[in-house]
């Protein structure tokens, strides 16, 4: 049901004032897409543009509850203008969230038309890739707008964001170590990892430092892939909190601190590249008083933001030359336009295109005026006159040359 200030809630759920919760962090814009043939429901949020447009990836998820979709998807946006600031980039954050099951709802359609509502905001928002969304479904986006990232590398994008991801929460979680330990090394370090969708090249990097791992994953035969490459331990979602390690990686959504699990921890770093970690800021307050080293991911996530700002500074200088070369385009048309309207007298002498050269060159004239060609008067007229008159001076066409017998008559004298 709706109420009369248009914030969805459904039956038996808690009415959230929308605009209070912009207000709480200053949100800029929060926009509500809806296509009914290919299914699209979907929700952008723009927190701050003070630096630039703002960037951010598209999540698909299921999500209960429209007021849980909002709730997430503001506080991924101002994520990403942290994310940003911290990277010393000069873009803003945003973040955009499509309801829905990845891996039965995507279709070319429902991201084209998703697509289309980003090319209304006129390049505030620049969307990428995030949980439930790919490199092939940027494509179908890129096809509506250029106001997208993480396009596949064959159509002039920056490709899949995950190894950068994974390599920016390896050099992390080795700043971690130094701190906690001693040193950088991740040798002999227990890992656990939540999640493995994106961040399995993480798995990769870790096994190369050699680090103990243990994984889990919504998806159990992504993990039992994890376990037969890398030696690593499969446990069960609910349990991986609860492991004893020396770095926990949440990798999968975010609020993955909060009250309930805080008690559970048993490791002494926290440092991975799920979003808004901390349910609250408090609780970031709560680790330390337990000794837990904990990485905000938008510091941990630098590498990834740092490659779509190449590819969103690209975007800008592409739009900076179109505008650029339209301008001229306009300017030599309202030029032309003037040409047109100049006087006979005042109209210019078209330069020779750049076949005049050659021609001229053959027909042994100078290149910079044409051949002259040959003239002949009309018959009865003389060269003299003909050439005055064709030159504008109107004179009386000369008396034809009276007869030989006429100029020996006496009296007569030529005129």
């Amino acid at each position: 049901m709706w109420f009369r200030d248009n914030v969805p809630v459904g039956k038996g759920e808690t009415h959230m004032q929308v605009f209070e919760k912009l207000a709480e962090y200053r949100y800029e814009q929060l926009v509500f897409c809806h296509d009914k043939v290919p299914g699209l429901r979907a929700i952008i949020a723009i927190h701050d543009t003070t630096l630039g447009p703002a960037l951010g990836g598209c999540r698909m998820w299921p999500y209960a509850s429209e007021e849980e979709a909002v709730v997430d998807v503001l506080r991924l946006a101002r994520g990403m203008t942290y994310k940003a600031a911290a990277s010393g980039l000069n873009l803003g954050g945003g973040k955009s969230v499509i309801f829905g099951d990845p891996d039965r709802d995507k279709s070319e359609a429902l991201f084209r038309s998703f697509g289309r509502y980003i090319e209304t905001l006129g390049g505030r928002y620049i969307v990428a890739e995030d949980v439930g969304t790919s490199t092939e479904d940027a494509n179908f986006i890129r096809v509506e707008t250029s106001h997208v990232v993480g396009v596949d590398v064959t159509r002039g994008g920056s490709g899949d964001p995950s190894p950068f991801t994974a390599l920016g929460v390896r050099q992390g979680m080795r700043a971690c170590a130094e701190e906690v330990f001693g040193t950088a090394s991740l040798e002999g370090r227990t890992v656990a990892v939540q999640g493995l969708g994106h961040v399995g090249h993480l798995c990769r990097l870790l096994d190369e430092e050699g680090a103990r791992l243990i994984v889990t994953d919504l998806h159990t035969e992504i993990a039992e892939r994890a376990a037969r490459e890398f030696g690593a331990k499969p446990v069960e979602p609910d349990e991986i909190l609860s492991m004893s390690c020396d770095i926990l990686a949440p990798c999968a959504l975010g609020a993955t601190v909060n009250d309930r699990t805080l008690p559970e921890f048993r490791c002494q770093i926290i440092a991975g590249s799920a979003n808004n970690v901390l349910h609250e800021a408090r609780h970031g307050a709560e680790l330390a008083e337990r000794g837990i080293l904990y990485a905000p991911d938008y510091v941990i996530k630098r590498r990834r933001a740092h490659q779509r700002r190449r590819r969103a500074r690209r975007l800008q200088r592409a739009a900076r030359h179109q505008a650029h070369h339209a301008n001229i385009r306009l300017r030599q048309k309202h030029h032309r336009h003037l040409q047109t309207r100049r006087r006979p007298h005042q109209r210019r002498r078209r330069h020779p295109g750049p076949g005049a050269h050659s021609r001229h060159k053959l027909d042994g004239a100078p290149p910079h005026r044409p051949p002259l060609r040959p003239v002949e008067p009309p018959p009865g007229d003389s060269v003299a006159g003909w050439l005055i008159r064709k030159s504008g001076r109107l004179l009386p066409r000369p008396v034809p040359s009276p007869a030989p017998d006429v100029l020996r008559t006496p009296g007569f004298r030529r005129a």
